[in-house]
């Protein structure tokens, strides 16, 4: 699906193209959770790594419950500091020993979080992955889970060689819960990649209207571009605007409502 649907924003605002393709047992084996954690530890500070480190070190020799106690103070250490990637490989090891619906369900929300934005297209392909196997571990233990299916369908979408079993399984949770931001986004950015802008409109309209974000307005505001709704493009522009904390995406909507004033 490239980088509109797994880096949205940079992608309608720079037009990179990547292609993501399911990766290889091979290319997933080059990352668990002791190399991930080394990586993640070069961008923190020195104390909380030692911290991390530490923790890290009693897990190694704990068993059974202790062990997963250890483990959940080590992912509440990764989630203040807020890397992703560390807390897929926890609640995945989680899961191994005591084989519960959430603990899948948090390592694949992680792993989906984690490979979101990340400019390591390698790794970014295998966390996409293990975010599919570990929604589909979860859906084993909660069929109806419209959580699990969400972050299914969309890890689908993003990272595998058949992304309309995303699509159908997004338009599942939608048809059983109509107002699903999360589906709802998915289906909109897919809407706007295949250029099915009347669709990802009211994708986007429902999602502004349970909750408001920067880029969620981008998005409804590109939709209105592409069909030559100047006015409504301009309106949503500058809602985005009014949210985003990003200067390079201020800049780029202050063009784009340049552009459509003329």
């Amino acid at each position: 699906m490239g980088v509109l649907l797994a880096r949205p924003i940079k992608g309608l605002v720079d037009g990179e193209k990547e292609t993501t393709t399911a990766s290889s047992n091979s290319t997933e084996s080059m990352y668990n959770l002791k190399n991930v954690s080394d990586i993640a530890k070069q961008s923190i500070n020195s104390s909380l790594a030692q911290d991390i480190a530490e923790i890290e070190d009693k897990v190694e020799e704990a068993t059974g419950e202790e062990k997963i106690s250890l483990l959940q103070e080590l992912a509440n250490k990764w989630d203040d500091v807020a890397k992703d990637a560390p807390q897929g490989f926890i609640y995945t090891e989680m899961a191994k020993i005591a084989p519960k619906f959430d603990y899948w369900l948090k390592a694949g929300d992680s792993y989906r979080a984690a490979y979101t934005n990340l400019q390591d297209t390698v790794m970014a392909t295998a966390l996409n992955q293990l975010a599919i196997q570990s929604y589909e571990k979860s859906l084993e233990l909660d069929a109806n889970s419209l959580s699990a299916k969400t972050g299914l369908g969309a890890a689908l979408v993003t990272g595998s060689n058949n992304p309309m079993s995303g699509i159908a399984l997004l338009q599942e949770v939608v048809k059983t819960e109509p107002k699903n931001i999360e589906a709802n986004r998915t289906l909109g950015l897919f809407s706007l990649q295949s250029q099915q802008y009347d669709k990802a409109i009211e994708r986007f309209k429902t999602v502004v209207e349970m909750q408001p974000d920067a880029e969620s307005y981008f998005y409804l505001a590109t939709g209105y571009e592409k069909i030559g709704l100047k006015t409504e493009a301009i309106t949503a522009f500058q809602k985005s605007k009014e949210m985003a904390a990003d200067p390079t995406l201020s800049q780029y909507i202050d063009r784009q409502i340049e552009a459509l004033s003329k």
